[in-house]
């Protein structure tokens, strides 16, 4: 499984080939309960709303740990943005007024303007190449006190890694 990053001052992707199809790589990925286990930063716990992502505005929220993160336990309400199966899945994060850190104001949620997007497309019988771009170009300057991307550029290829071997056991199962 070959890797590849690229990184430009606006956004972050990686490339990987999964063996296997399309179909089930975004099934994986539709799944939040499986987003702990994709996840190659080691933030994300546990999906509070497990229910299958399957239309844009959907919010589906997960809880999360950081070290320096005010709280150090706290929660993400993520927007569905984009949702094509099996070809795209894109969601932005945010957070609500309950919780105090990144991003406050309101009584409703907030989004921080940095997006995670899965693109895949066939790569051959059964394979599935898969790119995933963590983009902050839309992040206001308001909120451009913290450096991007805010985790090791090795993180994304970490996930592409766990969301191939996660996709790959399905289709052996």
């Amino acid at each position: 499984m070959a890797v590849g990053t690229h990184m430009t001052d606006q956004h972050v992707n990686a490339v990987t080939t999964v063996n296997a199809p399309a179909e089930v790589v975004f099934d994986v990925l539709a799944d939040p309960s499986t987003h702990p286990a994709i996840d190659g930063t080691g933030w994300v716990r546990d999906a509070l709303d497990p229910q299958r992502l399957t239309d844009v505005g959907q919010i589906f929220r997960m809880a999360m740990y950081h070290d320096n993160h005010p709280e150090k336990d706290y929660e993400m309400a993520n927007r569905v943005e984009v949702i094509d199966p099996p070809r795209a899945l894109a969601w932005q994060p945010g957070q609500g007024p309950d919780q105090r850190g990144y991003l406050m104001g309101g009584n409703e949620l907030a989004f921080g303007g940095w997006i995670w997007r899965y693109d895949l497309e066939a790569d051959g019988p059964g394979r599935t190449r898969v790119t995933l771009t963590y983009d902050w170009s839309g992040v206001p300057p308001q909120m451009r006190d913290i450096e991007f991307p805010p985790f090791e550029v090795d993180h994304l290829d970490n996930s592409l890694k766990n969301l191939a071997r996660l996709a790959e056991r399905r289709i052996v199962s």
